[in-house]
């Protein structure tokens, strides 16, 4: 089993934490990258959806995504682990750190290229929350009546790193 860990990070302008809208472990959240095949090394053209709401049963136990390479023809499967995401927070987006948003036990599949969606919250510094917030274009920008200052998410970057 290797688990792949997703890593976010972003720019915050009088913003101070951003995760998907349900909380990190949302079950409506649907997480979207490419596969890069363990056997053949072949990388999916395009991004493969993935959420906590699908689940495909396995001889032992379930999985939320069961994916045959169009290479090699080799199976393999995704299966998502909750309880490890956090929010990316001011703090840590200051640092210039990246926040853990979701695990990924992969068998026969490596995750690249995380797209960041629709389906994200976000809290200003004055506690306006700002919900459904489309990261397709790689950032979000909108005036917070409660703080009265304009406020700003950019500059979004993800990394998959392998751990436990």
């Amino acid at each position: 089993m290797v688990n792949y860990w997703l890593m976010i990070t972003a720019e915050f302008d009088n913003i101070v934490s951003l995760q998907p809208q349900g909380d990190c472990d949302d079950p409506n959240y649907t997480y979207y990258f490419k596969l890069k095949c363990g056997s053949c090394g072949e990388v999916t053209q395009k991004e493969t959806c993935v959420s906590l709401n699908e689940e495909v049963a396995l001889p032992k136990g379930t999985t939320n995504l069961v994916q045959k390479c169009k290479f090699c023809r080799r199976d393999g499967n995704v299966t998502m682990i909750t309880g490890r995401g956090r929010p990316l927070t001011l703090e840590l987006s200051q640092a210039g750190k990246y926040s853990p948003l979701m695990v990924f036990d992969c068998r026969g599949y490596e995750p690249l290229d995380f797209v960041f969606g629709n389906g994200w919250k976000a809290e200003s510094a004055a506690g306006t929350r700002f919900e459904y917030i489309d990261l397709s274009d790689g950032e979000f920008s909108e005036y917070c009546e409660k703080g009265q200052c304009p406020v700003m998410i950019s500059n979004l970057r993800s990394v998959f790193t392998m751990g436990k």
